[in-house]
């Protein structure tokens, strides 16, 4: 029985190990956001057996979950770069057929041949529509549009795109070359009753799922969504010195585990020749 005992702590500890690992090989991804392994005994008796006689049978894996906690923002002298000081998610739409809609916390946006506005996968960040005075007419993701940035002025031709400015609020305003200005809409956020629900599709990109919930779709500066800064970037919320020691543990539970394995089967070795 100690064989198998140790043995469910063995791949535990190379489960923690592949989760400590994945955090230190992503402290450079933008938005990435770190995972720790959850583990929990095991335990099995009879309702006639004093528990006071029997040993706990090992351990299991119960989840490797994602910890969203904000991770530090670093200034760029990009205006598409946009951090999330906040709990949201950016809403993002991929190319067609799919148009899958995924959420993000990675907000290096760059401009497509089509003059879309895209993430670093491709999928286009949404807008949601707004009036003459920069308020959202509509929070709902059916009305939802991309994000194109206008070669012109709709109201003069000849007037050219020369700035786009992104709000705290996420309101995104062109301004043209005859210095006018146009409001295209706010930047679509999404909040959700259970984060840990998410889930990772790579890139620091997430969907929803039952356990997450249906996202909740508003603008920035409302409940927990928080701001957009823009010109600025969020790096990977780990802790190198943290995911260190972690390392460590892993690895001398590991090894630990395996030591425990040996003397085990060199028990059960020297009772065979005994018989």
């Amino acid at each position: 029985m100690s064989f198998y005992t140790s043995l469910s702590g063995l791949k535990a500890a190379q489960t923690d190990l592949g989760a400590v690992s994945n955090n230190l090989a992503n402290v450079g991804s933008t938005g990435f956001k770190k995972s720790r392994a959850q583990f929990g005994d095991l335990f099995a008796s009879s309702p006639t057996q004093s528990t006071k006689m029997i040993a706990g049978q090992g351990v299991r894996l119960n989840g490797v979950i994602q910890q969203f906690t904000q991770g530090t923002l670093e200034s760029s002298d990009k205006t598409l770069d946009l951090a999330i000081a906040g709990e949201g998610f950016f809403v993002v739409r991929g190319a067609a057929p799919r148009q899958e809609v995924t959420y993000t916390r990675n907000g290096a946006f760059s401009v497509n041949a089509n003059r879309e506005v895209v993430d670093t996968i491709g999928s286009k960040l949404q807008l949601l529509p707004v009036d003459a005075d920069g308020n959202a007419t509509s929070t709902a993701l059916a009305d939802a549009t991309d994000l194109v940035l206008p070669l012109n002025s709709p109201a003069d031709p000849s007037a050219t795109l020369a700035n786009v400015s992104i709000g705290i609020d996420g309101l995104v305003t062109a301004t043209y070359s005859d210095g006018t200005s146009e409001k295209l809409g706010k930047v679509a956020m999404a909040s959700f009753t259970a984060v840990e629900g998410l889930r990772p599709v790579g890139d620091a990109h997430w969907q929803s799922t039952g356990d997450s919930g249906m996202p909740l779709i508003n603008t920035a500066n409302n409940g927990p969504l928080g701001t957009i800064r823009s010109g600025a970037l969020e790096r990977a919320n780990v802790d190198v010195t943290e995911e260190l020691v972690a390392l460590i543990s892993a690895q001398r539970n590991f090894q630990a585990n395996a030591k425990a394995i040996e003397t085990a089967k060199s028990m059960t070795q020297s009772i065979i020749n005994i018989n």
